[in-house]
């Protein structure tokens, strides 16, 4: 038997709102397969199973908060039986998970086939009205009673539209201090089993972000003692290489710099394995697998940094492939949870945006962000002679528990020396 406990989504992350299961009692599940969907400050993420089996039970249900390491469900070999062991894990203090402040009664998560995505709440007739959670908080910051709204039917949920649209009826000149915007109308609300779909309110969504960056950061300055680094590159042999190669190639499948860049830092990776890794209990625990963690601007402000995972046995080809399709899911929220917690170094670029320079913050419990500046035409004295080269400053910013300044000045030169032999990437 095993519990899938709700995971650790990164060193900012206190707990989760479980939306929605994508499994049942009885399934069988593999290792990688999505089985819900939790609702943290940074979207919606898809977390992952970490084993073959069956499911043995849903302990926890749709709606309900639970805090990192609470048990989600039970897992067992198929091969064995886990009615005995169920028992005592349906007891087990981890299981206390917050639910909604206003429902009085949690639906056991196996006593339906039907999944459901809204909360509830109770009324006087006994039925039961749904109402997600975040359309739950803005009835209550609008003084709304939500269980004397009749328009809904069974199997649509009151939406944040009903809310502000229940407030504007009740006094049409009062000002709604936070009324929908296009964002939210592109927002689908569930209306059936089949439909998932995240409400958003922008400016809490917004601040929920910032709240949790500042947790990452402020925790990363005061435990983590930076050290800084940086250097400059020269990228003639690196464009001129990428130059032909594009060429050669419809406009689809051009590659990039970035990918040249990324992989780079996993080949340096390989020589200096040191800054591959993360600080636990006081020790580093280097990994044997190179996951990039790739920062990328949210679309409404603030930023995540998803793994590109195995970054060194990819060619140069998958990594853009695999940036065109998580760079549009990271902007809307829409990561699995295996990029939010494998990364093993990050790699931070401003270049786009007319950075020069960029020294970064660490992002724990990892030793090291690589900073990426921006490409620029600057003097360079090559075999005593002065010319123009494109020229990029990459910086290093690194753990000393883990490390010290002279392994980080051995990374940053190897990530030089790979971009002098693109053909080699």
């Amino acid at each position: 038997m095993a519990e899938f406990l709700m995971p650790s989504l990164g060193a900012d992350m206190e707990e989760a709102t479980l939306l929605k299961w994508r499994i049942r009692p009885g399934e069988s599940v593999k290792r990688g397969q999505v089985v819900s969907e939790v609702d943290t400050a940074k979207g919606v993420i898809d977390l992952e199973c970490f084993l073959d089996g069956v499911v043995e039970n849903l302990v926890a249900s749709e709606g309900q908060t639970l805090p990192v390491g609470a048990v989600m469900a039970v897992i067992v070999d198929p091969h064995q039986s886990g009615a005995a062991n169920t028992q005592s894990v349906a007891s087990s203090p981890m299981i206390a998970a917050r639910t909604p402040a206003s429902e009085s009664q949690t639906t056991p998560p196996n006593a339906s086939s039907k999944p459901v995505i809204a909360t509830t709440d109770r009324v006087s007739s006994g039925s039961r009205v749904r109402i997600s959670p975040l359309a739950r908080r803005r009835a209550e910051a609008l003084g709304i009673d939500v269980n004397s709204l009749s328009n809904n039917s069974k199997d649509v949920a009151i939406t944040t539209a009903d809310i502000e649209q229940a407030a504007k009826s009740r006094n049409p000149t009062a000002a709604i201090d936070q009324p929908p915007t296009a964002e939210d109308a592109l927002v689908q609300e569930a209306t059936s089993v089949a439909q998932t779909a995240k409400e958003k309110e922008p400016a809490a969504s917004r601040r929920l972000l910032r709240n949790a960056i500042a947790a990452a950061m402020s925790k990363s300055k005061r435990e983590i003692p930076h050290y800084y680094l940086q250097t400059s590159i020269d990228l003639s042999p690196a464009l001129q290489w990428l130059e032909k190669e594009n060429s050669r190639r419809p406009i689809a499948q051009r590659l990039l710099p970035v990918v040249l860049l990324l992989k780079a830092t996993a080949r340096a990776i390989g020589e200096v394995p040191e800054l591959n890794g993360h600080w636990i209990d006081g020790e580093l625990r280097t990994s044997d697998s190179v996951h990039i963690g790739f920062a990328i601007a949210m679309s409404g402000g603030g930023l995540v940094a998803p793994a590109i995972h195995d970054v060194a046995q990819k060619t140069l080809d998958q990594l853009m492939a695999e940036l065109h399709e998580l760079i549009p899911r990271a902007r809307v929220g829409r990561l699995r949870s295996s990029e939010m917690t494998d990364p093993t170094i990050t790699i931070t670029s401003l270049g786009d945006l007319g950075v020069e320079s960029v020294t970064g913050i660490i992002y724990p419990p990892q030793v090291a962000l690589v900073g990426l500046g921006q490409i620029m035409s600057r003097p360079w004295v090559d075999a005593g002679q002065l010319c123009v080269r494109p020229v990029m400053v990459a910086s290093l910013s690194a753990d000393h528990r883990a490390t010290d300044g002279l392994t980080g000045a051995r990374f940053l030169n190897a990530i030089g020396r790979w971009l002098q032999e693109p053909q080699l990437l």
